[in-house]
């Protein structure tokens, strides 16, 4: 018996009847041999941490535009945060804690640069539309290891596609992903954003805590570790109560997160501070995107991210380019495009 044998037994007696059993995946889309000592779900969160489009998410926004102070976050600390409340949520519901990990690492790989502001420039800009979570099952599928993909399962690619639901419900039953393990990621990645969100904003002086209305700061309390535990064990013991009926915060927990979400995108997503700089953003995004639109045989010849055997249409090899630029790297590109040179 190999240790991914061990490992898959250990799982089948000690993880909840309700979770994702390795031995039990769906598979891959190209069969392969299985690794002698990780599960299918360790070699996927593997292959996620290794990958090109996860080195490039230390330099991509999360809210705070290509941040010069230390200790704000990017797109990197998000998905590591977003990691870690979900491990400890499947951890302590005895779901499969690797599953949860990957989708978590991965969920967020085809986040443009500038965050939001360059996804909503290239939706905009581009016939066939664009959103993060699908370009992340692209980066995953077509676009990572020149063209062959990294050939996840069935289940971390399902959690990274349904792992996004922007102001809408958390627990919209049209669209729940297929494993409780994706759903963990799913509210994990709300607890994260709400609260580093708030830090971040309360780091820029763009708020204060004071600002919060009462009845959200009486629930979740007055500091940034507090607020993250309140919430986590809250998920934890309704879960557990409902008997695993559904990985879901309480009713009043789930209102108290969605207030504080909303009053983020009141008071610091749309503070007139960063919609100025969201603009300023759209347009960098949209001029690389229209210039490089009209220069395709700048990115086939000098960059090798795109599997040359396929037949991409012009907007998509716009995108997929532009997407994955870095806050830097685009602002380089604007800079040497657009931006005169001066002479001394």
């Amino acid at each position: 018996m190999t240790i991914r044998q061990q490992i898959e037994d250990t799982e089948e007696k000690i993880l909840h009847p309700k979770a994702a059993l390795s031995k039990n995946s769906k598979g891959r889309d190209k069969q392969e041999q299985e690794c002698s000592v990780r599960t299918c779900y360790q070699r996927d969160r593997d292959r996620i941490i290794h990958s090109k489009s996860f080195r490039r998410l230390k330099h991509k926004t999360q809210v705070f535009f290509a941040p010069q102070g230390d200790h704000y976050r990017t797109r990197l600390t998000h998905v590591l945060e977003v990691s870690q409340i979900g491990r400890t949520i499947a951890r302590a519901l005895r779901l499969n804690e690797d599953l949860v990990e990957a989708i978590a690492l991965g969920h967020d790989l085809g986040h443009t640069p500038f965050g939001h502001a360059g996804e909503a420039a290239l939706n905009e800009v581009n016939p066939l539309g664009f959103s993060h979570y699908k370009q992340s099952i692209r980066l995953v599928e077509c676009l990572e290891k020149n063209g062959r993909g990294l050939n996840l399962t069935v289940e971390v690619r399902d959690g990274i596609l349904k792992h996004s639901k922007g102001r809408g419900s958390i627990l919209n039953t049209d669209d729940m992903p297929m494993t409780q393990e994706a759903l963990v990621v799913r509210i994990a990645d709300i607890i994260a954003y709400v609260n580093h969100d708030l830090d971040d904003a309360l780091r820029a002086n763009i708020i204060k805590l004071s600002d919060l209305p009462n009845d959200i700061l009486s629930v979740i309390g007055q500091s940034y570790s507090g607020r993250i535990d309140v919430m986590v064990k809250d998920v934890i013991f309704t879960t557990i109560k409902k008997d695993y009926e559904t990985v879901s915060p309480s009713d009043s927990m789930l209102e108290t997160i969605y207030n504080l979400r909303d009053f983020l995108y009141e008071r610091v997503y749309e503070h007139p501070s960063i919609i100025q700089e969201f603009n300023k953003a759209k347009k960098i995004l949209k001029e690389l995107y229209f210039y490089y639109l009209q220069h395709l045989d700048i990115i086939k010849e000098k960059y090798s991210f795109q599997d040359q055997s396929k037949d991409y249409d012009k907007f998509t090899i716009a995108s997929d380019f532009v997407s994955g630029m870095t806050d830097r790297f685009a602002l380089s590109c604007y800079k040497s495009l657009f931006v005169p040179n001066q002479w001394f």
